[in-house]
């Protein structure tokens, strides 16, 4: 009798910004390419942007249009609201896929939407098969263990802490991360990540930038791609930059 190999979970890709944009089309490309299918088919998952008129709409336009000049079948999935998270057509339509992409908007309304649902339970079982999960701004910050609004605490609140999925625990991601760099100091880092839960590392992915991690567990590797840079900072608020090309020393089993 032969004996089948245990699967894996697939590549994650944490995107800055840019989903469904021309300078996007290599990272995406590369995702692609650590698929065994031959046909692979992407779930385009608008969620995050259910709370802005039209805009799961547009992204998923955007996202069939980009997918297609890479040759590849895109789905539109119309999952806007908790209701879609348990609708059997919408459940359909994401079984099976080899891709999922949550493009942005609102983390703590896509986390709320998804959380505990059916449609999150086939998304995350598929990953763990071996499907490529990828998450674009609000669609990468959910993936981590908290969220954090970056944008109140440079109003001054006192920052807030959210519960995410938890696809990749031990991270916190900031996207849009060039732009948040040139109004933020080191020293409201530093508050940041002394309010931290413990074991949490802070991620700043920039725009048009992804940190992608592939590999099997105990040998991950994380990787920069685009045109900008990560930052990853220590517990006391350091920061160390790695550019596109770089490996991110990430050691997380996630």
């Amino acid at each position: 009798m032969m004996e089948t190999q245990p699967s894996q979970p697939g590549a994650i890709a944490l995107v800055g910004s840019g989903e469904y944009l021309p300078q996007m089309l290599d990272i995406d490309r590369f995702l692609l390419s650590t698929l065994a299918s031959a046909a692979p088919r992407v779930a385009l998952l608008p969620t995050a942007s259910g709370l802005e008129l039209g805009m799961p709409e547009r992204w998923n336009t955007m996202g069939v249009d980009h997918f297609r000049a890479l040759g590849v079948a895109a789905t539109p999935v119309h999952l806007v609201g908790a209701p879609d998270a348990a609708d059997e057509p919408v459940l359909a339509a994401l079984r099976g896929a080899d891709m999922y992409y949550f493009s942005g908007g609102n983390p703590e309304y896509v986390i709320e939407t998804l959380r505990g649902t059916p449609a999150w339970q086939i998304v995350h079982s598929a990953w763990r098969a071996g499907a490529v999960l990828a998450g674009c701004s609000a669609g990468a910050m959910m993936l981590g263990g908290y969220t954090l609004s970056v944008r109140s605490v440079m109003r001054g609140d006192a920052p807030r802490w959210l519960p995410a999925l938890g696809v990749v625990p031990e991270l916190v991601l900031m996207p849009h991360f060039d732009r948040v760099a040139d109004f933020a100091g080191q020293a409201m880092f530093r508050a940041i990540l002394a309010s931290a839960p413990a074991g949490l590392t802070l991620v700043g992915v920039d725009e048009d930038t992804a940190l992608v991690r592939t590999g099997t567990p105990g040998s991950w590797r994380w990787q920069v791609l685009g045109r900008q840079s990560v930052s990853v900072f220590s517990t006391a608020g350091e920061r160390a930059r790695y550019h596109a090309g770089d490996d991110v020393p990430l050691p997380f089993a996630g």
